[in-house]
């Protein structure tokens, strides 16, 4: 009996073992997506505070169909495209390729306050990886756009991390617009006002969006990049005057 507890024990030990990558893969997933990473993205709304300011966006319904069309047609489609690519590029160690979309991901932005939330977002996200997770990768991405004076892009360094700790692209993807998605409901449940319980019906009812929208970027190339959000950027832009702000975008 003894003994058979004790195979039993080891076998199970065995298996953890095996697992323990795909486990810490996980783990940091959820780290680096959870809204208590310190890159700072309780601080914007993408624009949204002007749209519910200006009557564009007035309730749960309105803010989803907002969210929609940017992850299908905006600024969200084009992250999610630069995303894979630099997923693609990591996990193929192709460097020449990487310093390309990081460079053009940097300067992809429509306003100068959508250019500063992904730029300071994503110097706090890499700061905070390379010392805490050391990766070579992430140290020659930052040298590399030191070098081109070129800002980061949150798309492109959450893409590398994740590609270097085995993260599936389609779940990465995934998972990096489901964390957009989240932070921007929090931010219409305190600006429409909505309740808790409508920013959760709101999350549930983008999960098919963002699951197109992964299938979308997993399918496209560099040469697919545009938007036909023209009311995410205009809102932004008007953003930048407005009297009374909680946030930075």
């Amino acid at each position: 009996m003894a003994a058979t507890v004790m195979g039993t024990t080891a076998r199970k030990r065995a298996t953890m073992t095996e697992r323990l990558p795909a486990l810490l893969a996980l783990l940091r997933l959820q780290t680096w997506l959870s809204p208590a990473f310190p890159s700072g993205s309780y601080s914007y709304s993408h624009g949204l505070e002007w749209a519910i300011e200006a009557g564009d966006v007035g309730d749960r319904e309105g803010l989803v169909g907002w969210l929609q069309a940017d992850l299908l047609h905006g600024s969200g489609r084009n992250e999610a495209i630069f995303f894979v690519e630099a997923w693609r590029s990591a996990a193929r160690g192709d460097s020449a390729l990487l310093r390309e979309v990081a460079e053009l991901a940097g300067a992809f932005r429509g306003t100068a306050e959508l250019a500063l939330e992904s730029s300071q977002q994503a110097a706090g996200c890499l700061a905070t990886l390379r010392r805490v997770w050391p990766d070579d990768l992430l140290d020659w991405l930052s040298q590399a756009l030191s070098e081109l004076h070129s800002p980061p892009a949150l798309s492109v360094v959450q893409a590398v991390a994740l590609a270097r700790v085995g993260i599936p692209a389609d779940v990465a993807v995934a998972a990096f617009l489901q964390a957009q998605v989240a932070n921007l409901v929090t931010a219409g449940v305190r600006l429409v006002p909505l309740g808790q319980t409508d920013g959760q019906r709101a999350i549930a009812a983008l999960e098919r969006t963002v699951i197109a929208a992964t299938e979308q970027a997993l399918l496209a190339t560099i040469d697919d990049l545009g938007s036909a959000a023209l009311m995410v950027d205009l809102a932004s832009m008007k953003h930048e005057t407005q009297y009374t702000r909680l946030f930075r975008s």
